[in-house]
């Protein structure tokens, strides 16, 4: 084989180590796309299959039309598919098509008894799944994960004891129940129906809220709202019309006040705002609605409530900044969506706002846009369209220029003679920097102070003697932080091991107070195999300069990827792409393989 200048040798490196998406990542991406451990790329298709559909004018709207079907039918058929071909059951695919839709402009209900409408029962049928009650609807997993019966039960346990309704039953005159006397007049509409709506939310929320505290969960308003939300509106007329102290007549419903007690119990702000556009979205009515859907919507499993919780990070209230597991990454598609369909976007635009708006957030820039990259690819493997082109165009420019200043970084360090693991480290080292400096100047502003966090050790084996968990630092982290605040240094050793659990147990109020400030950096950090092109990159470039073997280069790459190689997985991926990136050069240098 000849030899290669500069310029080549970079792009045998950069082209063996994307040849295949999977050697990106040491994330089971593959897996994703049978629907295994999470839902991301079936979201990404629900997105991309309604889109070419609302882009060619299908009409989104639910409509109270004495028809038996109406184009939402058609569009919620072509999103279960989609979703059903990218892995997802059909329960989560009703779930995820009929909140995708939601997201989209569809009402979530429309109409009286005869041609009644709901979104969520609609997917649900069309879906072929079964209804399930509330009290069997799990949250998303967070370390733990419940299900809806603490809101079923705090609500039932009310209706018994007198306190859910402002009348009772007995009282009610014979031939005046369970008619219009009773549900299209005063007595439903102004009294009973808005009384319940607000009561049961209230307690349901709250019921939720306090379950997951027990649980040991984070205590995330929006699951408890949504929850407390559908418990009561599987009991009232769900979609009933309320006195006009909540509303105009004919625009808000007992759906909309169980959403707004729902979420003034839970905390959240009332207005929403969706990422990219800006419009505004009033939370009760959010919250009402997807209630409305959740109740309706058949038995979605536990990933398919961890996906939901992903698509609602369209809101800027609850995105996140931080970079997780690859399986997680759906909102950027939902965001793209959304944007794509406002009439008039332009695709080259969305997708470079997409971009600027991820980067201006992140803590980890060339992973974040990496990450989308990589999912994008991802999800073309099962399906393209709109939303996933406009991923690969927000993302594509700049992971581009990541991967090169890596393999330029790499070919003039070894080329001056530099040991591969010193390029690893070095480069694992300045990611570290880079999530420090960004979280620091991130917390400063949100302070008014200034901060400064440093991460001063990273190893694995924090308690444990096991062989894995000496090897690889997600599974049991030794990690000591650092942060000064206005010249004041505090120091956090053990972070993982000893200092989260002492916060927890109430046993370091001392330190309680920056656990918040620099958690965001150690989770960083713990998923940081999400992206390994500090390690591929240079192990192939090493492969290319002839400097080791593939095999020699991959296990040294991965000795010293202390941050990147946090998982298992990296060294056979590096050697997939060192092999790739030699025959690359060798072919380049005329050499054939």
């Amino acid at each position: 084989m000849g030899t290669l200048d500069r310029d080549a040798a970079i792009t045998a490196a950069m082209a063996g180590a994307t040849a295949n998406v999977d050697w990106l990542t040491s994330d089971r991406i593959e897996a994703l796309t049978g629907g295994h451990g999470m839902l991301n790329l079936p979201v990404v298709a629900i997105a991309d299959a309604l889109a070419v559909e609302i882009l060619r004018g299908t009409d989104v709207n639910v409509k109270f039309a004495n028809a038996q079907r109406q184009p939402v039918d058609d569009l919620l058929e072509k999103a279960i598919g989609a979703a059903r071909a990218a892995g997802a059951d059909s329960a989560n695919a009703a779930l995820l098509s009929a909140v995708v839709l939601y997201l989209a402009g569809a009402q979530a209900q429309v109409g009286i008894p005869a041609g009644n409408r709901k979104l969520g029962a609609t997917a649900r049928m069309i879906a072929g799944v079964d209804r399930c009650g509330v009290a069997a609807i799990p949250t998303g997993k967070k370390n733990n994960k419940i299900s809806g019966f603490p809101a079923v039960q705090a609500i039932y346990e009310a209706m018994r004891a007198g306190q859910l309704s402002p009348i009772s039953g007995r009282n009610v005159p014979v031939g005046v129940g369970g008619g219009p006397i009773f549900g299209h007049s005063t007595l439903g509409e102004d009294v009973v129906f808005p009384a319940m709506a607000e009561n049961g939310a209230r307690i349901g929320t709250q019921a939720m809220l306090d379950a997951l505290a027990g649980a040991g969960m984070p205590v995330a308003g929006l699951t408890a709202a949504m929850f407390g939300a559908a418990a009561i509106l599987e009991i009232i007329h769900p979609d009933a019309d309320v006195a006009d102290r909540y509303g105009p007549y004919g625009k808000v419903t007992s759906a909309f006040v169980a959403g707004q007690s729902a979420a003034r119990t839970a905390g959240l702000p009332e207005m929403l705002h969706v990422r990219l556009t800006g419009e505004e979205v009033p939370t009760a009515r959010l919250i009402g609605d997807l209630g409305l859907i959740l109740k309706d919507v058949g038995g979605p499993t536990v990933i398919g409530m961890m996906a939901l919780d992903e698509v609602l990070q369209l809101f800027e209230e609850f995105a996140r900044y931080t970079d997780p597991p690859l399986g997680h990454l759906c909102a950027d598609a939902v965001v793209a969506f959304r944007s794509l369909i406002v009439p008039g976007a332009d695709p080259r635009d969305v997708a470079r706002r997409l971009a600027d708006a991820r980067l201006a957030t992140s803590i980890d820039p060339d992973t974040t846009i990496t990450a989308m990259n990589i999912v994008a690819r991802k999800a073309m493997q099962v399906r393209r369209g709109p939303v996933s082109d406009a991923l690969l165009a927000a993302s594509t420019p700049l992971a581009t220029a990541a991967l090169y200043r890596r393999a330029a970084l790499a070919h003039d360090r070894l080329a001056a003679g530099v040991p591969l693991a010193e390029v690893v480290e070095e480069l694992d080292r300045s990611r570290l920097t880079t999530i420090c400096a960004r979280l620091s100047a991130r917390q400063s502003t949100a302070l008014r102070k200034s901060v400064t966090i440093t991460v001063d050790r990273v190893a694995a084996g924090a308690r444990r003697d096991s062989k894995m968990a000496r090897r690889w630092l997600a599974f049991d982290p030794a990690i000591d932080v650092s942060i000064t605040v206005e010249g004041v240094t505090t120091h956090l050793r053990g972070f993982v091991n000893d200092v989260v659990p002492a916060v927890v147990k109430g046993e370091r109020s001392d330190v309680a107070w920056a656990v918040p400030l620099v958690a965001p950096a150690v989770g960083e950090i713990l998923v940081a195999g999400n992206v390994i092109t500090n390690v591929t990159v240079p192990a192939a470039m090493a492969a290319v300069l002839g400097i080791e073997s593939v095999e020699s280069a991959a296990e040294s790459a991965v000795n010293a990827a202390f941050l990147s190689a946090g998982i298992p997985g990296a060294k056979a991926r590096a050697e997939s792409a060192a092999t790739m990136a030699r025959d690359i050069a060798t072919a380049m240098a005329g050499g054939g393989r």
